[in-house]
């Protein structure tokens, strides 16, 4: 990887079957693996500047706080851009995967602007919140 845009945030996610996570991650919503270390059951995924570290529970050493309850991650939802967030989402529905949340346009304030997504929401295998967005561009204010 070029260490010039390597991000400066990058969540590593304990998981029950990393094999699991990755048919996640990879097949289905377009991540590749960069690199890994099979031996210690861990990858490091990459879509676009979105990048992750998967690391399966019980091999090599796992840094947990307490104990793990599913759905792992509760409180914490990771924003992900994609180009297309409908099409990513009907990927994931034709493979039985059941969205948290179902597409939707949403208008957010931002200064005097509104910035516009198309967006869903998914967990993961392990229950971590995904939500995939696309823009849909910037608007004025309405008063």
């Amino acid at each position: 990887m070029n260490d010039a845009l390597e991000p400066a945030l990058v969540p590593e996610l304990l998981v029950a079957d990393l094999d699991r996570s990755l048919a996640f991650w990879c097949e289905l919503c377009g991540f590749t693996v960069a690199w890994s270390r099979p031996d210690e059951r861990f990858a490091y995924v990459v879509l676009g500047s979105a990048h992750l570290m998967l690391e399966q529970v019980g091999v090599g050493r796992n840094w947990v706080t307490g104990p793990l309850e599913r759905p792992w991650g509760r409180g914490v939802n990771f924003q992900i851009a994609v180009p297309d967030s409908a099409a990513l989402a009907v990927v994931l529905a034709d493979a039985g995967v059941e969205l948290f949340l179902p597409p939707e346009t949403k208008w957010y304030r931002i200064g005097d602007e509104e910035a516009g997504v198309q967006q869903f929401l998914v967990q993961d295998p392990d229950g971590y919140l995904v939500r995939f967005q696309s823009s849909t561009g910037r608007r004025p204010v309405a008063r």
